[in-house]
């Protein structure tokens, strides 16, 4: 089976909107992260386990991310995260989480990910979304809408300002037309 990309028939690359007379570090950068893994799991409420691992390391509390150079792990809610990784480790996960104590799912095709970086990319946020980005700090992740969407803001590194959007696969184009449209404003390059 091949792998098609949510946003295949639209993320063109080139530069768009006012990216005249700017150099490349001025435009909002816009990717989409495709070929990746990506797990939800979820404790059940009368799982006795306390203190989840998996790669070294400890799932995360309240609005964190747990992250080394294969795996984040973003909190989404009470005993539930997303486990994004580049390599399949679906085995890995049903070998440390019993079926009696949790769910693990394959949710890698159901997920768009735009990925915005440049000293701009905040600012698109705000466009869109009621939350207050600038108090999310790097390695943080949140759950709100953009126009209507929803989403997952995963703050990958504050000094390069690079964001991570996760939505619905179903929503991606639209989304990736919200944020694009944002983008116009500040110039931004597809790549």
């Amino acid at each position: 089976m091949k792998n098609i990309s949510p946003l295949n028939n639209i993320h063109q690359l080139g530069q768009y909107g006012n990216f005249e007379n700017k150099n490349d570090n001025e435009l909002v950068k816009i990717k989409e992260i495709k070929n990746i893994f990506i797990y939800q799991v979820v404790q059940f409420k009368n799982s006795p386990k306390s203190e989840l691992v998996i790669d070294n390391l400890v799932f995360p509390d309240v609005l964190q991310v747990k992250t080394n150079k294969e795996i984040r792990i973003l909190w989404m809610g009470p005993n539930n995260w997303l486990v994004i990784s580049d390599k399949n480790i679906k085995n890995e996960l049903d070998n440390n989480f019993s079926i009696n104590d949790f769910a693990v799912t394959d949710i890698s095709h159901s997920r768009s990910i735009i990925e915005l970086e440049g000293s701009n990319a905040k600012e698109v946020i705000k466009k869109g979304s009621p939350f207050n980005i600038e108090n999310l700090a790097e390695n943080n992740c949140c759950n709100t809408i953009f126009n209507g969407i929803t989403i997952t803001i995963d703050n990958i590194e504050q000094n390069k300002n690079k964001i991570r959007i996760i939505s619905l696969r179903s929503f991606g184009e639209s989304l990736y037309h919200s944020i694009t449209d944002a983008c116009l404003e500040f110039g931004y390059k597809a790549i």
